[in-house]
């Protein structure tokens, strides 16, 4: 199995590798001309690859949010914004490596901007928790988004862990706290606050930093109270149960947006986000874009009484 490309994509790596081949043939012998052939493979990959991700299952979904190449927090940082300003430290305990900020520019417009880093390489994901934030994290943030309120900044957050650290330290330092008091303060900023879930969505620890004016998905991210092996777990008692209980949560974007839980979806290249990262880039900036020029010509009042007729406006619901 080629690493860029998973289980069900199978189809796809084939036809790649026919295509490759053919193009070093006719590398090495010019007198071959293949290119109509080359040209038919290349549409039918792509014919393929669009019958592939229409029909996808949520579990496959999940998959592609947790792709190994997806784009992360920094990815969007040093694309989509200028003169980033890294900010370290709750002040109390740790830099928080887990959870990345500071200032920055957004097409001329000073922002403060955040969110969960998980790394790529083993040690990089081991200084970054592999994305589940601890309490310092949280803390960092809230430091961060009390800076921008300060300023009169607009706030960008972007998700992208499995959830907060589950491990007895984290409780030891308050976990549960560290969000909660998150949700209470980022309720009442009085600066605009867009959120963007770019791969991974996962319940409390993507929550305190997602309680916004603007939440949007990628269209393939996902967005849930629990991963799906933890709802198996607790539902089934046996985590390879994951697939079903996946099928049951609705944790896609176009469902979530069924359920009015999100306000937009954000397009990706065909394939996903890694498969034409400038592509995915563009897009969320353009999105950011347009949100920002509408609430940043709210008044505060406004901005506000807004935020909390969207947060009482959310009402669960059973039938998912």
């Amino acid at each position: 199995m080629h690493k860029n490309f998973l289980d069900f994509e199978q189809p796809i790596v084939e036809l790649q590798a026919k295509i490759k081949e053919l193009r070093l043939l006719e590398n090495q012998n010019t007198d071959i001309n293949i290119n109509v052939e080359i040209n038919r493979l290349e549409k039918k990959s792509i014919q393929l690859t669009k019958s592939i991700f229409e029909k996808l299952t949520p579990m496959q979904t999940v998959m592609i949010a947790r792709h190994p190449l997806r784009p992360h927090t920094m990815n969007y940082i040093n694309n989509i914004f200028t003169d980033f300003d890294e900010l370290n430290g709750d002040r109390h305990f740790s830099q928080g490596f887990t959870i990345l900020g500071g200032l920055a520019n957004f097409q001329q417009i000073p922002v403060m901007v955040l969110g969960h880093e998980k790394g790529y390489k083993t040690k990089e994901k081991v200084l970054r928790n592999f994305g589940m934030p601890l309490p310092e994290d949280y803390r960092k943030a809230l430091r961060l988004m009390q800076l921008a309120e300060k300023f009169n900044l607009p706030i960008i957050t972007f998700v992208d862990t499995p959830g907060a650290f589950p491990g007895i330290y984290a409780e030891e330092r308050n976990q549960s706290e560290a969000i909660a008091r998150n949700l209470y303060e980022m309720a009442n900023l009085s600066v605009p606050i867009i959120t963007i879930v770019i791969g991974e969505g996962g319940s409390g620890g993507a929550l305190a930093i997602a309680v916004a004016d603007r939440i949007a998905l990628l269209r393939y991210s996902i967005y849930a109270t629990i991963s799906p092996e933890g709802c198996a777990s607790i539902l089934w008692k046996d985590s390879n149960c994951a697939t079903q209980a996946a099928e049951a949560m609705g944790l896609t974007a176009t469902k979530l947006k069924e359920l009015n839980l999100i306000d937009n979806i954000i397009a990706e290249p065909l394939g996903g986000a890694h498969r034409d990262i400038a592509t995915t880039m563009n897009n969320v900036a353009d999105f950011i874009k347009s949100e920002l020029h509408i609430l940043l010509n709210l008044t505060k009042e406004e901005l506000l009484q807004q935020r909390e007729q969207k947060l009482l406006n959310l009402k669960p619901s059973m039938n998912i």
